[in-house]
């Protein structure tokens, strides 16, 4: 442990580069951050000439435990640099507004995470960090990223992290490959999880967060309940609990929401979150899927849609549960983590815009659903337009479409978007918007899609093969209509049936 301490102080007085910090706030970000604070705190005030950030991505959909301790002790360790002296300064960061996860499952649409479909990782995690050290890097011009993987913490982790040591350009320093003028320096690449915990037990932790508490946390989050007496490398160490979103659906179970439900009755009331985990975490979820991609077009794999975004149907439904599992928590939740946010006010109001201006849906249902589900009225501001109908008109509209979805969709997103070109000067873009609505609405309904977007590829497929439409014995009609021949109408390719 000396020796990394000495490293970690020759490292930090051998330039002026200012440095970067990952924590978590589990066990190995823990451990790094201690060395470096233990680093710091043993050289002289005059020489600790450069900052040191500390950086935590909320993704806001962390688990609330988790979440919690992450925020106490970055408030702790704010208070206890500032005391002493020392040139660290912790950042919490956030996603954009835009890229938050319930915005774009339920505001947009996007399907519940999938291995081939991880749109989630780069809006949650990769953006809010790399445009901090983006930041820093145009501030100051070089970067150094301290952050604690550990080669032990799988083979593949090892095999990248031996990569970069042959690309060193300094030493202990590492290249990063994604952002220019930044490196990476990883103390703790030689640790195993049993050196990391004792590390952590045997030296308390010096910003003044219980690692006691930390490990509570971890062998609370274990399925056996316990952090057994490690023998051997065939042992399992309470240390591989990994914590993270509670909403994620890239693994097939939250084991660590799970344990803590199943170990410690106090944490019952996770388990609407838990619920509704596992609910978003659908074998198939093409029921609640449009068969029509995000822009309106079909695309088939073998022979089928490609599903696209949830329904309207679908995401109304979402909203529902996460207001109810979020007014539970609240009733049921520890006093002392204050009023739990699984949304806020900000992307309702978000995905309240996307629902009436992008998707057309100017019922403008979100305000009803919250006061339904919550008993309270809708804290957001009214819209700043005025809807082409009011509430008594879209029913009637409803009412005359009758069964037919597609129709009123249709005619709803062309009342919508004649009253968006209502009052402009130039009108320009009316007729294109106008077409697009008609081309979204085009078929009679799903087996009505797949037969034309059928047809089409063997069109396609016919005139590669130098065959003409009159040559085909498929009994397949050339079709007269402008929106009939558009190739965004029918675009049909074989291309992963996960995504949007």
């Amino acid at each position: 442990m000396r020796a990394t301490t000495a490293e970690i102080v020759r490292l930090y007085q051998a330039d002026s580069v200012p440095w970067v910090v990952g924590y978590s706030g589990g066990k190995d970000s823990t451990a790094t951050l201690q060395l470096v604070w233990q680093a710091l705190a043993s050289i002289p005030a005059e020489e600790r000439t450069k900052p040191v950030h500390v950086i935590t991505t909320d993704t806001l959909v962390e688990n609330p435990v988790v979440s919690s301790w992450v925020n106490r002790s970055l408030e702790i360790m704010d208070a206890k640099a500032q005391k002493l002296g020392l040139p660290i300064k912790p950042h919490k960061l956030t996603p954009e507004l835009t890229d938050t996860f319930w915005v774009n499952l339920i505001g947009k649409g996007y399907p519940a995470p999938r291995p081939r479909f991880r749109w989630c990782t780069e809006r949650l995690k990769i953006k809010p960090s790399n445009s901090f050290i983006r930041r820093t890097v145009r501030q100051h011009g070089e970067a150094i990223l301290v952050l604690g993987t550990r080669k032990a913490e799988s083979a593949t982790r090892a095999r990248v992290m031996t990569a970069h040591e042959a690309k060193r350009v300094r030493e202990h320093l590492s290249p990063n490959a994604n952002l220019p003028n930044s490196l990476i320096y990883t103390p703790i690449e030689a640790w195993s999880s049993d050196e990391v915990w004792m590390y952590l037990m045997q030296v308390p932790n010096p910003w003044g967060h219980s690692n006691k508490d930390l490990l509570t946390m971890y062998q609370g989050a274990t399925s056996d309940g316990e952090c057994p007496l490690v023998v051997d490398s065939s042992t399992p160490s309470c240390g591989d609990s990994r914590f993270g979103c509670w909403t994620c659906t890239l693994v097939d179970k939250d084991k660590s929401m799970t344990a803590m439900v199943t170990n410690d009755a106090e944490k019952e009331w996770m388990l609407p979150l838990l619920t509704l985990r596992n609910d978003l975490d659908l074998t198939d979820d093409r029921p609640l899927r449009d068969f029509r991609r995000m822009h309106g077009n079909v695309q088939l794999f073998h022979d089928r849609p490609i599903p696209g975004p949830y329904t309207q149907a679908a995401r109304e439904q979402w909203l529902r549960r996460l207001l109810k599992a979020q007014e539970e928590v609240r009733r049921n939740g520890p006093p002392d983590m204050g009023e739990i946010e699984l949304i806020s006010l900000a992307e309702l109001e978000e995905i309240r815009r996307i629902w009436v201006v992008d998707k057309h849906e100017f019922e403008d249902n979100l305000p009803r659903i919250y006061t339904e589900v919550t008993d309270r009225p809708y804290p957001g501001r009214p819209l700043d337009e005025a809807l082409p109908l009011g509430a008594t008109e879209v029913e009637l509209l409803a009412e005359l479409c009758g069964d037919d979805r597609l129709h009123f969709e249709t005619v709803r997103e062309l009342l919508d978007v004649e009253r968006r070109h209502r009052n402009q000067v130039r009108r320009a873009g009316l007729f294109p918007a106008l077409e697009q609505a008609l081309m979204r609405g085009f078929y009679n309904d799903e087996a009505d899609a797949v037969e034309h977007a059928r047809k089409r590829r063997d069109a396609n497929n016919a005139a590669a093969d130098g065959v003409t439409p009159s040559d085909m014995t498929t009994g397949f009609i050339q079709p007269t209509s402008p929106r009939q021949s558009a190739p965004t109408l029918f675009e049909t390719v074989d291309v992963d049936p996960g995504n949007v």
